[in-house]
């Protein structure tokens, strides 16, 4: 669809010179461009008609079926006696020729309408009129069948430093970097030779032999009997914007402090091998208490460290692929073996680093994870090695490991959940569950916490606890964000219709309210189900509150949201980072008391002091506090002596289905 946009923003002017009455559809019918012919000869402005149906005389289904004939094919196709109405409703006797039309992968098809009432003899002044406009515009070359060029106007001379002499009969491959003519230009040439328009960025060459970059509309101009006459090139020249891309490109493949790969650079490379199918280890490697040799040095002192030690790295693992991935982490492409990866620390040791004439004292934590054995993606491997070190550096550090079978088999089961989980979201098969809240002022239920649940008939049940964090790392938590939402905002709408009306909590993740729209987002759920927001509260953790802070557009989202009625709660209070200046920014309305606190309430003192003063500090921002994870009369008795607002917990009750909240509300 790119690819059609494109050519009818360059290219609309072109067209709507030529004088019939046209329209260009994608495969199915549905209309893309309308001409200003066909305004005038049918009564329907574009707007009217464009992302519509046909909408006058032949039904869609039939329209379907002749572009279908065309695109199968291949040909132009005439079709005789159609009897179109008007705008005005007026029948206009016409014939139609079908063109098809492939832009990348995409299919669209053409009309050109016949029709006996209009004068198709354009002036020769509008035609010189157009011919000067694409001039200007543009340039311009045609080719003959054999791919000679038969003119060159002055926009192309100019760009290429071509003289007409020199370049009227020059073959277009000439035109091109000759590395580029087998991958480049053969393409090109064969869309055009199957009667195909071909658009797209390309590199050319100068009659100097200097590089500049186009984009290009090669277009195959046909005869009545669709042979081929010749082909017309439009191009505008894009060299500064492909020079400045080419650099950045450079900026982001290039670790400018050690002049290793980037991260970037790095994935580019891992989905190459991929591809091509090629085994080889992933080396995550890490210097251990980097942060306190950075403290004991200065600025240029790190510098000549992490050079040194890149350098290193490039003499021990030669024909290697080495890329810096953060501060001080680094991952090495090798098909060497594990024994001779793990020499690498005995090097270190032979060829220490000097740091004004001192020996530093470096180790390093690492891990081997090989493909396609362990993992298969480059995510997996940047995880599967990042967890090795981290158990490496849990155990003193000093080492490089390979993945353990233990840890195969968890990253393997992490994987499957992964691939399951898009099946999960696909199909919806997650279901969520309801677990009751206590108004301990009134002793009613009044609030139910929506609970994702995931039951898969390969996996078994997942718990939310390995559930949400993948879907987290691996972006699905917006879907399941989005199917919670629906699921809260359609069964607390029912609830109201039914005189119940209960308040849904869901949880959300920063991530999500990343989304500019998510504000928008919400709004259309909440309309969707005709839920009233005061219905709906947002629960959000200690770490979603912490990065909230510093980034205006979520605390402009989440303020808009309350002033609809919704309500924010802060869950796991406590549990957290030690930081309450999120308090004062935050429309934060309700504290959630995490289960860790209350389980232990009734056994240690201290426990009981540090709830006293949650709900105390609570009261004094008026913001309401409940606890959750109360399983006891003995719990729930000190809780409402203490003050809370209100409670949740297995002594209520436990996750329920929707038809059984019914039972508890009454």
């Amino acid at each position: 669809m790119r690819g059609v946009q494109q050519l009818l923003e360059n290219g609309s002017g072109v067209l709507n010179h030529i004088p019939l009455p046209m329209m260009l559809t994608a495969n199915d019918a549905k209309v893309l461009w309308w001409s200003e012919d066909a305004e005038k000869a049918f009564g329907y402005k574009a707007d009217e008609i464009v992302g519509k149906y046909f909408p006058f005389g032949e039904s869609s289904e039939t329209l379907q079926t002749k572009c279908n004939q065309v695109l199968q094919c291949e040909n132009s196709l005439r079709f005789e006696n159609f009897i179109l109405q008007s705008k005005q409703g007026e029948s206009v006797h016409t014939s139609a020729v079908l063109y098809p039309i492939t832009i990348g992968n995409q299919h669209y098809v053409m009309f050109t309408f016949e029709i006996d009432n209009i004068n198709y003899n354009a002036s020769a002044h509008e035609l010189e009129s157009f011919k000067l406009g694409i001039d200007e515009t543009f340039m311009v070359t045609h080719l003959d069948i054999d791919g000679l060029i038969t003119y060159a106007n002055t926009l192309f001379l100019k760009s290429s430093k071509w003289t007409p002499k020199r370049v009227i009969g020059k073959s277009f491959w000439k035109l091109f970097p000759e590395e580029s003519a087998e991958k480049v230009v053969d393409p090109i040439w064969l869309e055009l030779k199957s009667h195909r328009v071909w658009q797209g960025s390309v590199e050319k060459l100068t009659k100097d032999g200097e590089t500049y970059w186009v984009d290009m509309i090669a277009i195959p101009v046909l005869s009545a009997n669709d042979e081929l006459l010749y082909i017309s090139i439009l191009e505008k020249d894009i060299t500064e914007k492909k020079r400045l891309q080419i650099h950045l490109e450079q900026i982001a493949y290039v670790d400018p402090e050690t002049g290793l790969m980037s991260r970037h650079r790095l994935e580019n490379i891992v989905s190459g091998l991929i591809a091509e199918g090629r085994h080889f280890s992933f080396i995550f490697l890490d210097i251990d208490k980097f942060y306190t040799l950075k403290d004991m040095h200065d600025e240029d002192s790190e510098t000549t460290l992490l050079l040194e030690f890149a350098n290193r790295m490039k003499l021990y693992f030669q024909d290697s692929s080495i890329a810096r991935v953060g501060e001080d982490k680094f991952v090495v492409l090798t098909p060497l073996s594990d024994w001779f990866i793990q020499g690498f620390l005995s090097y270190l040791k032979q060829y220490p680093i000097y740091i004004r004439n001192k020996a530093i004292p470096i180790s390093i934590s690492g891990g081997i994870t090989r493909y396609p054995e362990d993992q298969l993606t480059f995510s997996q491997l940047m995880n599967a090695s990042s967890a090795i070190i981290n158990k490496v550096k849990q155990e003193g550090g000093g080492n490089i490991v390979s993945l353990s079978k233990a840890n195969h088999l968890a990253l393997s089961k992490k994987t499957m959940i992964e691939k399951r989980l898009i099946e999960a979201l696909h199909h919806k098969d997650l279901t969520v569950m309801f677990q009751p809240q206590v108004d301990l002022s009134t002793g009613k239920i009044d609030t139910v916490e929506a609970l994702v649940r995931w039951e898969d008939a390969v996996l078994g049940t997942v718990s939310p606890n390995e559930l949400i964090p993948i879907a987290e790392e691996t972006g699905m938590i917006h879907d399941i964000g989005s199917f919670m939402l629906e699921k809260a905002c359609e069964q607390a709408a029912l609830w109201a219709e039914n005189d119940m009306p209960m308040k849904v909590s869901v949880n959300t993740s920063i991530r999500e309210f990343r989304d500019k729209d998510m504000v928008k987002k919400i709004r259309q759920t909440l309309e969707k189900f005709d839920c009233p927001a005061r219905l709906l509260q947002i629960e959000i953790t200690e770490k979603f509150a912490l990065e909230a802070e510093s980034d205006q557009s979520i605390i402009r989202q989440m303020v808009q949201l309350q002033k609809d009625g919704i309500v924010f709660i802060l869950d796991d209070f406590g549990t957290g980072y030690a930081s309450f200046r999120y308090m004062q920014l935050l429309p934060i309305s309700c504290l959630k008391i995490d289960q860790s606190f209350i389980s232990g309430i009734l056994k240690q003192e201290k426990l009981k002091k540090l709830v006293r003063g949650m709900i105390q500090f609570g009261k004094s921002m008026d913001i309401r506090v409940f606890a959750e994870g109360v399983e006891t009369k003995e719990q729930f008795d000190l809780l409402t002596e203490l003050g809370c607002d209100a409670i949740q917990g297995y002594y209520i009750s436990r996750p329920v289905v929707a038809s059984e909240i019914g039972e508890l509300y009454k």
